[in-house]
């Protein structure tokens, strides 16, 4: 790799050992995958690495190391959700003593850690970053030290940044040192698709059970979408966002996809449009017949299949301010199907704090908690991921829920109706 003046003194430990290390790590890494030189981090970051598993000792070692060399970020990072919520998601005796005696031993001493380095501040825990009222927005063509893979993908896809898909630690040497190795993503020619996806649905498909398929056809290419825009339309509003955040992070769960095109609507797509494509693209042809065929190879996980549900996580990444109204809607609809006043399900709500706090100002908030519909900023994945947990009827309507836990995936229309009691 060729370094700079400056990059060569850090290496050297001119500005420290700690430092040095951390770009020796970066070097090493980047050389792996081919890259020639090391470029700019221009935005702020986040990090994929939230929850203070009590085993993940050397990471804490490593953060104590850069405290101590007293490094910070670049800029201001967000992180993804804390894994305990005690207040919104009630845990039995057993659960709080596997969460915070084992599980997330060093939750409180890790997040102190955090905030030393450079975290934004205590609202900060969100796998949805990007949106709006949270704020970390990249611009088209900032250079990124992101992990979290639905989020990297959003940035990549959507707002037209340039992040590759990296790992815990990773995403904290980068933010550091403010430089990132420029190799796959953060190319252009990394950039160009390999796929093209010709969609033949007759009405907008589910979000997740689309990007469900595309991910696990492409896993970590990149896919060029042809007939989406028919239904989403060319412009990047609140519901169509909401709709290509739900549907990334099913392409980036499902497969490994860390960027798509959408033609005439992603922002890459309509500057370049089919140029992006490569000479000897492969096809995918998706219609009804497909999706219906990918929605019924999911497995059920549960010990006893025909359990009724006693937990319903929706957010999985964390809900938007729009689809946190839009549930409220649909909630109170199937409501008075079923003759209930309140849900007949245990029923968690996930969004970022800074949304939380827009939510609270409208109408359907106080609605939403009458129905006895709880709402978190909690870590659905993370909660989940236990033998406690784990061995629960727990359903969602997350595509990178069902992936990574054993939860049972269902449709918006068939989830809300099984929430509400509609027989």
């Amino acid at each position: 790799m060729r370094l700079t003046a400056e990059e060569k003194g850090i290496l050297e430990g001119k500005e420290g050992k700690t430092k040095a290390k951390i770009m020796q790590t970066l070097v090493e890494f980047g050389e792996v995958f081919g890259a020639k030189r090391l470029v700019k981090v221009t935005a702020n970051g986040h990090l994929v690495t939230s929850f203070g598993i009590g085993l993940l000792k050397p990471v804490y070692r490593i953060m104590d190391e850069i405290i101590d060399a007293g490094l910070k970020t670049k800029y201001p990072f967000t992180v993804d959700p804390r894994p305990i919520d005690y207040k919104n998601v009630k845990c039995g005796l057993l659960d709080k003593l596997i969460f915070s005696k084992i599980m997330y031993s060093q939750q409180k001493h890790y997040e102190e850690q955090l905030s030393k380095i450079g975290l934004r501040n205590k609202d900060s825990f969100t796998c949805t970053t990007y949106l709006s009222q949270v704020g970390n927005v990249p611009k088209y063509g900032d250079i990124l030290s992101w992990a979290e893979s639905s989020a990297v993908v959003f940035a990549n896809s959507v707002l037209g940044a340039r992040c590759n898909r990296n790992s815990g630690m990773l995403d904290i040497f980068g933010a550091i040192l403010g430089k990132v190795p420029e190799f796959g993503l953060l190319t252009d020619e990394g950039r160009k698709a390999t796929w093209k996806i010709e969609l033949k649905t007759k009405t907008l498909p589910e979000a997740q059970i689309l990007g469900s398929a595309i991910g696990m056809k492409v896993m970590e290419e990149v896919p060029y979408i042809v007939g989406l825009d028919k239904f989403l339309g060319k412009e990047l509003n609140d519901d169509v966002i909401s709709y290509l955040k739900d549907f990334g992070a099913a392409t980036a769960s499902n497969g490994a996809v860390g960027l798509y095109h959408i033609e005439n609507l992603t922002p890459e797509a309509k500057k370049m449009g089919k140029a992006l494509m490569v000479e000897n693209v492969k096809t995918y042809v998706i219609d009804d017949k497909e999706l219906e065929r990918v929605y019924k190879s999911y497995p059920i996980m549960w010990k006893n299949q025909n359990a009724k549900p006693s937990l319903c996580f929706i957010g999985c990444p964390h809900l938007s301010l729009g689809q946190l109204k839009n549930w409220t809607t649909m909630i109170e609809e199937n409501l008075q199907k079923s003759g209930r006043t309140k849900v007949a399900v245990r029923t968690i709500m996930t969004c970022a704090p800074d949304v939380l706090k827009e939510f609270e100002k409208t109408e359907e908030y106080k609605k939403l908690l009458s129905y006895k519909v709880k709402i978190s900023s909690i870590c659905p994945l993370m909660y989940t991921n236990n033998p406690i947990a784990g061995g629960k009827p727990i359903i969602t309507n997350s595509n990178k829920l069902r992936t990574y836990s054993k939860a049972r995936y269902y449709k918006d229309q068939d989830i809300v109706k099984i929430i509400c009691g509609v027989k």
